[in-house]
């Protein structure tokens, strides 16, 4: 963190105190940067307005108390929050300020600040969780799908003969215009040439001639003569061993079906894995209580919101032109980026309450060791990868990461895995929460009323 450092002492009533100690550089730049926001908005003799001014100038015009005064007003947020992240504190309102003495240049400042923080939540008893997770059943059509590719792959072009171009085909054409394209290769319906073209060579035999108009998209057309030269269409090896010798590292036909069934069943079991942990995730978060929630959430979606803003300008796009072009509003906007918000933080507390009940810990090796295996896979220097994360300030937040992933696949050793189709049943059950809530019930329960 550099220029901030702090204490955490714990209050009751879910209360924190921080004190915060900035360190010479950070006060000495807070009172210079407060000096000229004073100067800006004052007439000095001597000096015209917007010039710089001096700083014992500013000092001697304004006094060293009210100098002092504006550093804390501009700075002392920034440092609190800055402080609070450092320390995984997470406030629900602003905070307290007090200090004993006003800073002043080439010396450390110390000030406290108590501040109400988020209660932990009531963490749900995992070990009661019933989660829906599908089979791993792999289709027989998917694996015929996949050898159907490997024949495509494989496929040999032949000559057409007494028929026109048809949408798989691939031909050779000559475009003229105002430019000149000559033995153009294309597999037709692939989308590489434009719409008008494309429908003027489906159709058109060896040597036939269609004038094209297109539309340029600034308000004017040209003409092009679309001549077709050469039909060429597909032909398909036997599904046989020739072809997996031909197409593969294999020698017979049954090998390489064996082998694309192996590996798009481990495909699939790393996909349903990866959801049963979101599912387990998201329920153990539903039955967990939480308390004081809405000012993260709110921090959170203005987070995401700025988020978007950002990488819309990147794209050279206006969040007005966004919205326009997908028909949303803002409001509408907000309420998804809210939804995924709450979500997000919910999860992150979840995980922390597991990982602080298990008192899960990740140490500096096993960090490096991830870091390193990610680096490798990656093809980069698995050294020099560690010290750019170290660098980059990431260390301790990948070390917060795989805390909690840690943390996860406890959980995931003691939940049940129930068939999708009963989760699902469940959901429609009516529970006491729901007793306000819109639904469509679908499933009898006592005291329901049966439909005649």
């Amino acid at each position: 963190m550099g220029a901030v450092k702090a204490r955490v002492e714990e209050l009751p009533d879910d209360k924190v105190r921080l004190e915060i100690e900035i360190d010479v550089d950070a006060i000495d730049h807070a009172i210079e940067h407060a000096a000229s926001d004073l100067a800006e908005s004052m007439s000095f003799p001597g000096f015209r307005r917007g010039k710089k001014v001096p700083l014992p100038v500013v000092t001697a015009r304004v006094g060293q108390d009210a100098l002092a005064a504006e550093a804390i007003r501009t700075h002392a947020g920034g440092w609190f929050w800055s402080a609070a992240s450092e320390n995984e504190i997470r406030p629900v309102a602003e905070p307290e300020l007090e200090w004993d003495e006003n800073p002043r240049m080439g010396s450390p400042f110390t000030f406290r600040a108590t501040v109400d923080v988020l209660p932990p939540p009531g963490l749900a008893d995992w070990t009661e969780l019933e989660v829906g997770r599908p089979d791993a059943k792999l289709p027989r059509e998917v694996i015929e799908g996949e050898l159907e590719r490997v024949r495509l792959s494989a496929a040999s072009l032949s000559p057409v003969e007494g028929r026109p171009a048809a949408a798989g085909d691939t031909v050779v054409v000559d475009l003229t215009g105002d430019e000149i394209t000559r033995d153009y290769a294309i597999e037709v319906g692939h989308g590489r040439l434009r719409d008008e073209i494309e429908e003027a060579i489906i159709g058109a035999s060896v040597a036939e001639t269609n004038a094209v108009t297109v539309d340029m998209g600034d308000s004017t057309t040209t003409q092009v003569n679309v001549t077709v030269k050469e039909i060429n269409e597909k032909v398909l090896p036997p599904l046989d061993d020739e072809l997996a010798v031909l197409a593969s590292e294999f020698e017979t036909l049954a090998e390489l079906d064996a082998d694309i069934e192996n590996v798009l069943t481990e495909q699939l079991d790393a996909e349903i894995d990866a959801q049963f942990r979101e599912r387990t995730l998201d329920a153990l978060a539903e039955a967990t209580t939480f308390e004081r929630l809405e000012p993260i959430v709110q921090a959170r979606a203005r987070s995401l919101w700025h988020g978007l803003a950002s990488s819309l300008e990147q794209r050279g796009l206006k969040v007005e032109n966004y919205l326009a072009a997908t028909g949303q509003t803002v409001q509408q906007i907000d309420a998804q980026l809210r939804i995924e918000a709450e979500r997000a933080v919910k999860r992150e507390l979840t995980l922390e309450a597991v990982a602080d009940r298990l008192e899960v810990e990740v140490t500096d090796e096993e960090v490096e060791d991830f870091i390193r295996q990610e680096a490798s896979d990656a093809g980069d220097d698995p050294g020099g990868a560690v010290e750019m994360i170290r660098e980059r300030d990431g260390f301790d937040r990948l070390r917060s990461d795989l805390r909690f992933k840690k943390a996860l696949d406890e959980v995931m050793t003691s939940v049940k895995a129930i068939p999708v189709e009963l989760a699902e049943a469940r959901e429609e059950l009516w529970t006491p929460e729901k007793e306000n809530a819109p639904s469509s019930r679908k499933i009898w329960t006592p005291g329901s009323e049966v439909d005649e």
